[in-house]
C-alpha cells in the first residue's frame, strides 16, 4: 500500500449511512450536502442545470440537418413521450447487440435520421438534450431494463466496480460502499447513486455526464480513464442503474 493510499484511507473518519424510515440504507447525494448547495438544487430558478433544461427544449424543436427536422418531428412533446424514458437507460440496442446510454441513443437517432452530426461526447448540445430529456423524468423512480441480453454487461459492471485499479490501487466499492458518509479531504463521501445526471457540479463551473464524472474519478485514483462511449463506461452505468432502481430521479442535480 502506497503512502498516499494509506493517508486517503487513515482520512476516512468511521461512520455509518443511517437506514429510511422503510429501512432502505441508500441515500441520495443530496442528502450528503450542505443546505445552501441542497436550496440551488431545490429551486429550479436559481438551480444552474435548468439553462440547460431550456437549451435543450430549444434543441429539441429546432429543424436541422439534411432531413430538416426536429426530434419534435419523431417523438411529438417530450413532456409526454420522453416521460419516464431517462429511468430505462442503459438499455441493450439491437443493432449492436450491446447496451446504449442514453447520450449514445440520441447521437445514434441523430445519424440515422439525418437531423445533424452527431453530437460529440460531453458537448453543449448532447448535455442539453439529455438533460431536456431526464428532466421529463424527473420524480420518477429508476426502472433499468430487466432484459435477459444485459446480464452479461451488467456483472462486467459490478466487476469494474469492484476492481481495484490505478497507482492508489483502490475500488469504487471502497470508498462508496464502505466509506460513504465518511470524510475525506473536507468532503463527504457519499454512496455513488447516479439518479442526478447530467448534473451541475460546482467543482466543474458546469453540467456534466455520468461518464464525465466516472473518468474523473479514474483520474482521481491516478488510473488512465476510458474514453467517452468505452463499452467498460456503459456497463458502469448499467450497474449504477441497478443500484439505483427505485430511487427517484434528481435531474439536473446540482453536487459539490
Amino acid at each position: 500500500m502506497t503512502p498516499l493510499r494509506l493517508a486517503l484511507v487513515a482520512a476516512m473518519a468511521l461512520a455509518t449511512a443511517e437506514p429510511h424510515a422503510d429501512g432502505d440504507t441508500r441515500r441520495s447525494g443530496f442528502d450528503f450536502m450542505g443546505p445552501t448547495t441542497q436550496a440551488l438544487q431545490r429551486d429550479d430558478s436559481a438551480n444552474p442545470g435548468m439553462l440547460m433544461v431550456g437549451e435543450g427544449e430549444d434543441l429539441w424543436r429546432r429543424r436541422a440537418g439534411a432531413a430538416d427536422k426536429s426530434c419534435a418531428d419523431c417523438h411529438a412533446d417530450a413532456r409526454g413521450s420522453m416521460r419516464g424514458v431517462a429511468a430505462r437507460y442503459p438499455a441493450h440496442d439491437t443493432g449492436t447487440q450491446q447496451p446504449i446510454d442514453l447520450g449514445g441513443r440520441i447521437r445514434q437517432c441523430q445519424a440515422r435520421r439525418q437531423l445533424a452530426t452527431p453530437s460529440a461526447p460531453e458537448s453543449d448540445s448532447l448535455l442539453a438534450l439529455q438533460t431536456y430529456i431526464a428532466f421529463q423524468s424527473r420524480g420518477l423512480p429508476m426502472a433499468p431494463p430487466t432484459d435477459a441480453r444485459l446480464e452479461g454487461p451488467r456483472a462486467r459492471g459490478e466487476r469494474l466496480y469492484t476492481q481495484r485499479i490505478g497507482q492508489l490501487d483502490l475500488a469504487c466499492a471502497q470508498c462508496h460502499d464502505e466509506h460513504a458518509g465518511q470524510h475525506l479531504g473536507g468532503s463527504t463521501i457519499p454512496q455513488a447513486h447516479a439518479i442526478g445526471y447530467p448534473t451541475y457540479r460546482l467543482e466543474w463551473q458546469a453540467l456534466g455526464s455520468l461518464q464525465r464524472r466516472l473518468r474523473n474519478c479514474m483520474s482521481g485514483v491516478r488510473a488512465e480513464p476510458y474514453a467517452y462511449g468505452a463499452p467498460e463506461l456503459i456497463e458502469l452505468e448499467l450497474y449504477l442503474a441497478t443500484r439505483d432502481r427505485g430511487m427517484a430521479l434528481e435531474a439536473p442535480a446540482v453536487r459539490p
